[in-house]
């Protein structure tokens, strides 16, 4: 596991040990709770669809845009044709905060992943209660009776869970776990490089059934055409559409590739 990963899950830790020290915090302001179908919202047939990723940095990266109002790039997402949305709720990595959930929710009508380092159960019922439809599960920084049991509260959440894998070994334990939504990582998380080969390499091993989503290193059209034939549903894309100059351009065009790898 990469040095950077490995400093993020310490800060997480302490973060989780704040939460459990002080208990679960209310939003100030309303809160719209009511669960958008994250699933079906990348199961229509016809196309790739697109997840786009609201963060402001991240450890590999460094400072990917200069913040702005996360609802207002959350309508431009929408307004582009995204089918959902992921919020990076991080803060001391990736730009993030727990209040953008219930900000950009109350802007759009698409539904929410909420994507964190999930390491503790209190982190799902959190994500419920500022507005998220979805969460992100790491199969890597979990243990397979942690990743059963986390699976078990989102459904008691009525939340989607987004399983994110690696390698063959994550993908075998998270179907074991019973998860629906695969998320194929393309960055190795011993190196942080990305191969875009991966998403090829684990789709294939991947049953019937399941919605796959492919992560990381979508940048260009060509990045989704190449992707045809393997049955993904949707990917997850965020650096490429954040450090874009025309951030709804972009966008649109990545959504219209998914058309045509579809």
């Amino acid at each position: 596991m990469h040095s950077r990963l490995v400093k993020i899950l310490k800060e997480k830790q302490k973060e989780v040990a704040r939460l459990k020290d002080k208990g679960l915090i209310y939003p100030e302001a309303n809160v719209l709770r009511e669960r958008r179908n994250f699933s079906s919202a990348l199961t229509r047939p016809g196309r790739i669809h697109l997840i786009a990723e609201i963060k402001f940095a991240s450890p590999s990266a460094g400072r990917i845009r200069e913040e702005a109002d996360p609802a207002a790039i959350g309508r431009i997402y929408e307004q582009a044709g995204a089918s959902a949305l992921s919020v990076l709720t991080d803060g001391p990595f990736f730009g993030g905060r727990l209040d953008f959930l219930p900000r950009v929710k109350e802007a759009v009508r698409l539904p929410i992943l909420r994507k964190d380092f999930i390491i503790d159960e209190i982190q799902i019922d959190e994500s419920a209660l500022w507005g998220a439809d979805a969460v992100l599960l790491i199969v890597r920084i979990l243990g397979d009776d942690q990743l059963t049991r986390f699976l078990q509260r989102c459904r008691e959440n009525r939340l989607d869970a987004l399983v994110e894998v690696h390698d063959r070994m994550d993908l075998e334990r998270a179907l074991k776990a019973g998860a629906e939504i695969i998320g194929i990582n393309n960055r190795d998380l011993d190196t942080f490089r990305v191969r875009l080969e991966t998403t090829r390499e684990l789709a294939a091993a991947v049953p019937p059934g399941r919605i796959l989503v492919g992560e990381s290193g979508f940048r260009s059209p060509p990045d989704l055409l190449d992707l045809q034939g393997l049955g993904l549903h949707a990917v997850l894309i965020g650096s490429a559409l954040m450090q874009a100059e025309d951030l709804e351009g972009k966008t649109r065009e990545m959504v219209e590739a998914g058309k045509w790898s579809r």
